[in-house]
């Protein structure tokens, strides 16, 4: 019965978190859906997110305060069936960089919070997506080994207000907070925004296939170690 009741739960998270360098209030629901009871007021209080998109199963609503960031997360959430909301008010007035890591370590901290102890799930995922004439490929391992390698070969200093040395940085910042190990590549592609986008695509996809469950194998822990907790 508990081990039934575990793989049923609903796995969502809210956080805020606040430094002297960025102020960020977020919540999320793997499987689409409402929020959660503790979610910040702040991010329920109006739909302003500059990537927004309400459905009957999603509501997204992000506002990171670098246009480009938010396009790529508006792509992750969207891909990987997530509701998400998140708010950030960081110091752009020195550069992109602190805003854009400390988002992600807040997505990947509040993703592994949402998760819990992936019990009954797939644990792996991989998927390919294109945009045009770009294709990248992701892998994820729900592993509690938090590990990155991205390879992405972008050309451009910056897309839209993003550096393009943050893109992977970003990646490698989810990856650290949600305690998984991530591999993504971009194979192909002449065009950044195409590169940088196919690649945040795939990662929903892989997540999203790493984070099913799967039938029969309910209280199961997928590891041949008993654990993925230590």
């Amino acid at each position: 019965m508990g081990d039934a009741k575990q793989e049923t739960r609903v796995r969502s998270a809210a956080l805020s978190r606040d430094t002297n360098e960025t102020k960020i209030q977020l919540a999320i629901n793997l499987d689409g859906g409402a929020f959660p009871a503790n979610t910040d007021k702040r991010l329920l209080s109006g739909n302003d997110g500059h990537a927004s998109q309400s459905s009957s199963s999603q509501t997204i609503a992000i506002n990171s305060g670098i246009g480009f960031l938010d396009h790529m997360l508006h792509a992750l959430a969207k891909h990987a069936g997530w509701s998400l909301a998140l708010n950030c008010q960081g110091d752009l007035h020195i550069d992109d960089h602190h805003t854009a890591e400390d988002v992600c370590i807040a997505l990947g901290s509040a993703f592994k919070d949402a998760l819990g102890v992936p019990v009954g799930l797939a644990r792996f995922g991989s998927a390919y997506a294109p945009l045009d004439e770009a294709l990248s490929r992701a892998v994820v391992d729900l592993s509690n080994r938090p590990y990155a390698v991205i390879e992405l070969g972008l050309k451009r200093e910056k897309i839209g207000d993003l550096s393009c040395e943050m893109i992977p940085h970003c990646l490698e910042s989810f990856a650290q907070a949600a305690r998984i190990t991530l591999h993504v590549d971009c194979l192909r592609g002449f065009n950044d925004h195409h590169r940088a986008e196919s690649a945040f695509k795939a990662l929903a996809v892989a997540i999203k296939a790493a984070t099913s469950r799967v039938a029969g194998k309910e209280g199961e822990i997928p590891s041949t170690k008993g654990t993925l907790s230590t």
